[in-house]
């Protein structure tokens, strides 16, 4: 392994790893490429620079090459475990437009294109949304006990949307080190109703709640139909910030600490591939927050990964860009602000 990946990380980052199939907004057919929340939220923190250390959880049958393409990033690759099974981590999108995905019957998207079906993407499970379980961990849930020592050296920790278990116990195992920054995205599968009682106790003490407007509604059935109010609740949990992500509608913005509230709009980016984006603008905001401690730059940094995100296909793609770009994308968008 290189030189670089020794080099004890400032960040943290907690996600999935998977094998995309992905059909694009143009009809372009991407198959069995490394994706996951894990690898565009990366990106959209090394955008900004940093050293970066990965955690996440696979199978046996997940590509040792693709683990070692992704330590050639200067990505610290040694918080990956390795189980002893095979986890099937197979993931499909199929994009209508930049708006509308489908995931399930992939056979019917790639006939209607007239594209060659993939051979290893036979079999693929039909996706059904289920909430998570609140007595059981899963293949992917996080094992505390083989993390590197020197990740909790770190300065922030990000949680990317992962199962109920590793997202409540992960931060507090993380915190008895130097980390101070805790920001977590949501996972869809407690992002639920029946799971309202058990929110607090991922949220106290969180520095800052990356959600959608999609999961938090879905929390908020038949309870509030105010976004603003929905972020007032979750911050009275004991979360400092809570940005609520909007996709075409840009970002909501509500910082506790400050009573205040921003409205910010998205960077106009040409959309080539969107899956990954609200995942880069968490490894964004971390960068943002870490360099300046403010919520609404934090939140700009992230709007800024994105659009670099969604200009390109693969997780690596705003690896790539031009030097300066993010800096002159952040000072062109700052001038789009609302104070709501």
């Amino acid at each position: 392994m290189d030189d670089f990946s020794i080099i004890s990380p400032q960040f943290i980052i907690a996600g999935q790893l998977q094998r995309d199939y992905i059909i694009t907004p143009m009809g372009k057919s991407l198959e069995d490429v490394p994706g996951g929340n894990l690898l565009y939220a990366a990106t959209g923190l090394a955008v900004w620079g940093g050293n970066i250390g990965l955690i996440s959880r696979v199978g046996q049958d997940y590509p040792r090459e693709w683990i070692e393409k992704i330590s050639r990033q200067h990505l610290d690759v040694r918080g990956i475990q390795i189980a002893s099974e095979s986890i099937d981590l197979r993931f499909f999108v199929a994009y209508g437009d930049s708006e509308n995905r489908f995931y399930d019957n992939p056979i019917s998207h790639y006939s209607r294109l007239g594209l060659p079906f993939p051979k290893n993407l036979l079999g693929y499970p039909t996706t059904v949304s289920e909430a998570d379980s609140k007595q059981k961990s899963t293949s992917l849930t996080i094992r505390l006990d083989s993390l590197p020592e020197d990740y909790f050296e770190a300065r922030a920790l990000l949680l990317c949307p992962l199962d109920y278990f590793t997202h409540t116990l992960l931060p507090v195992h993380m915190r008895r080190g130097s980390i101070h920054t805790v920001i977590l995205d949501p996972a869809f599968g407690y992002m639920q109703p029946a799971y309202w009682s058990e929110l607090p106790a991922v949220v106290k003490d969180l520095t800052a709640f990356l959600v959608s407007e999609e999961k938090l509604c879905n929390l908020f059935q038949g309870r509030s139909n105010n976004l603003w109010e929905m972020a007032e609740t979750i911050a009275g949990y004991g979360c400092e910030i809570v940005v609520i992500k909007r996709g075409k509608l840009g970002q909501m913005v509500y910082d506790k600490p400050g009573n205040t509230r921003w409205i910010i709009p998205p960077y106009p980016a040409r959309i080539v591939n969107p899956l990954g984006t609200g995942d880069a603008f968490d490894g964004g905001f971390l960068a943002g927050f870490q360099k300046t401690f403010s919520p609404l730059e934090a939140t700009l940094y992230g709007n800024i990964s994105a659009s670099i995100v969604i200009e390109g296909d693969g997780a690596f793609y705003g690896l790539d860009v031009l030097p300066g770009l993010a800096q002159y994308r952040l000072d062109a968008l700052r001038e789009m602000v609302q104070k709501a």
